[in-house]
């Protein structure tokens, strides 16, 4: 594994060419609004660039990072230690469809944030390299089991947030009513105000009542193609 570093603020991480991120993750961990003291998961976490941001901005009480892939968690499990983030930052390897081996609590997490694979797994994953082919599509996790997953964790009153494909909307929604996650704000993401969107974030709160926002949409760009300065704040 070739593995380059990256300087996020004053932390060093570490990423490869199968295991790297985008400006998704960026976008759902300005959005996931993280509170210091909380206890947060952050699933299908890849290098862990959404708790290595965390860890730059908040620092939350405690942050199980899982993915199923070891090369991975090798690369955030080296980020770690370098930075000292061991008592904040929790590296797992493990399949998110069986949490029992990973020593987290049901019911234990105030937070659960996801950005999971975004296509089918019928839909031209062959040309990809297995890493990246696991990344993109659900070939070892679903909609369905992020869901599932989230509903197992998370305390009554507790967050998901997920970013993914619009045309995966009614996909999302569906699973995590039917894991009493009731979906309550969403916003879409456009990369320029006449593009239709991207992207869409959306929060989940377990156990509440029904009655969803839509919130104004995320523009990226303004019409001379410069970032907005909602967009700039995402990297400061």
């Amino acid at each position: 594994m070739v593995t380059e570093a990256f300087q996020l603020g004053k932390i060093k991480m570490y990423v490869s060419e199968d295991h790297r991120f985008g400006t998704d993750a960026f976008l759902l961990a300005y959005y996931a609004g993280v509170k210091p003291n909380s206890v947060v998961c952050d699933l299908c976490t890849g290098c862990g660039i959404i708790p290595l941001i965390f860890c730059k901005n908040v620092k939350p009480h405690l942050i199980y990072a899982v993915d199923i892939q070891e090369e991975a968690i090798e690369l955030l499990s080296r980020t770690v230690t370098e930075n000292g983030l061991e008592n904040t930052v929790q590296p797992i390897l493990a399949d998110l469809r069986d949490m029992s081996q990973s020593l987290m609590a049901y019911e234990s997490v105030d937070l659960v944030t996801a950005n999971p694979p975004y296509m089918t797994s019928g839909s031209g994953y062959e040309k990809l390299a297995k890493p990246q082919a696991i990344a993109r599509h659900e070939l070892m996790c679903t909609v369905d089991d992020v869901c599932h997953t989230a509903g197992q964790l998370l305390k009554y009153g507790g967050l998901l947030k997920m970013c993914h494909r619009p045309e995966r909307l009614a996909d999302v929604i569906n699973s995590m009513r039917e894991n009493k996650i009731e979906p309550k704000s969403i916003t879409f993401v456009h990369n320029s105000i006449l593009d239709k969107p991207w992207l869409f974030l959306v929060t989940g709160k377990k156990g509440a009542k029904s009655g969803m926002i839509v919130e104004k949409p995320m523009i990226l760009r303004n019409d001379d193609k410069s970032y907005t300065e909602e967009y700039s704040r995402l990297y400061e």
